[in-house]
């Protein structure tokens, strides 16, 4: 397994990481995960080398920290990496909260400490939320032992990472970054302040969300030509761990397949090359000829007070604006249930406040609703 040693962090990372976020569920419920299934994915990509852990505090309905304390802990615990997040959402109204949540996390993961701890999800509206002695606290936290690296996630631009890098001090930061999103959402001016600022740097979402795994025939057609037995994920990942600075890049696997195609791919890990850059650059185009909603299945959304399915919904209709076959997408909307599909929004707009794209979801559940019934 390709391994990065950041000598500013103290620590030696698989360039593959496991993100706890997506892991196979029962009964169409996040919060019921797979364990026997989980479990053995978690077993085998130990086995072939991943080290670092990474959950959050609000994944599979506040099940996965529970899910990483009791998977991980039969193994040494100086073998891995663990990495959880604290909400920087409405969930923290104030320090009371944050100290409950950490301890909540520590007795969840089953754990003395954390090796990698984030602030999640800053952003503009998040400036404020540090003030209130949450990051003294935390880096108290890491004064104790309890964090051995403080950091953050983000989603937003270039000039409000800034902010956050010049009025904090972090260890290291976890940015949304793809070969798609270089562009589509600046990820370059993300990756640039971070180089400029001397912060190591955690990918996520190097599949924008299975997206760059489930490409259409034409952007397909432009990868194979340039190497017909390699996967459209394989272009993606390989794309992220070029990439100078990076400790890892995390997958939010979610079956077992998945998780033997990424052990073989940073097993024997080849940076990208020029001439394979020229590709991606071209498939990009014809990707972005077609058009899509940029959904990347983070389900932030997903605690809808309608509870509607928003990512399932999204990604049967990101497929009918690919080839335009309405019966298609009626049948495939018809197996969600009915009280998840869209004509239960009632566009009160909690789930856009929390979408780290911007996505306008209440326009296009509009969308799919005049297509169900034009």
């Amino acid at each position: 397994m390709e391994k990065r040693k950041i000598a500013s962090l103290d620590a030696e990372v698989s360039l593959l990481s496991f993100g706890l976020m997506r892991l196979p569920i029962l009964d169409d419920d996040r919060t019921k995960i797979d364990y026997p299934k989980a479990q053995a994915m978690v077993d085998r990509a130990i086995k072939g080398g991943v080290n670092y852990f990474d959950t959050g505090y609000p994944y599979h309905g506040r099940m996965s920290e529970v899910f990483a304390g009791e998977t991980l802990t039969k193994y040494p615990r100086d073998s891995y990496y663990l990495a959880t997040k604290m909400p920087t959402s409405d969930l923290i109204q104030s320090l009371d909260d944050v100290k409950r949540i950490f301890d909540e996390q520590l007795e969840k993961c089953k754990t003395g400490h954390f090796d990698f701890y984030l602030c999640h999800g800053l952003n503009e509206s998040r400036k404020e939320v540090l003030k209130d002695k949450v990051y003294d606290f935390l880096t108290k936290k890491k004064e104790e032992g309890l964090i051995r690296r403080l950091g953050f996630s983000f989603h937003d631009t270039p000039e409000v990472l800034k902010f956050f890098l010049e009025n904090y001090k972090w260890d290291f930061a976890q940015i949304q970054l793809n070969y798609l999103d270089w562009e589509l959402i600046d990820a370059k001016g993300l990756y640039d302040n971070l180089m400029e600022h001397k912060v190591p740097v955690i990918i996520m979402e190097p599949v924008k969300g299975g997206a760059l795994a489930r490409l259409n025939e034409k952007t397909m057609e432009v990868f194979k030509k340039a190497d017909p037995a390699a996967s459209a994920a394989s272009w993606a990942l390989r794309y992220a761990g070029s990439l100078p600075n990076v400790i890892t890049v995390l997958s939010g696997m979610s079956a077992p397949e998945q998780v033997e195609e990424n052990i073989k791919l940073f097993s024997s890990f080849k940076p990208i090359s020029e001439d394979e850059k020229k590709v991606i650059k071209e498939a990009i185009e014809v990707y972005r000829s077609s058009t899509g909603i940029p959904c990347t299945k983070c389900d932030y959304c997903i605690e809808c007070p309608s509870q509607v399915n928003i990512p399932a919904i999204f990604e049967i209709y990101n497929q009918f604006l690919l080839v335009r076959r309405r019966r298609n997408f009626i049948n495939d909307y018809q197996t969600l249930d009915s009280s998840r599909q869209a004509h239960n929004c009632t566009a009160c707009g909690a789930c856009e406040k929390l979408c780290p794209q911007g996505i306008e979801i209440i326009k296009h559940l509009e969308e799919v609703k005049n297509i169900i019934t034009p």
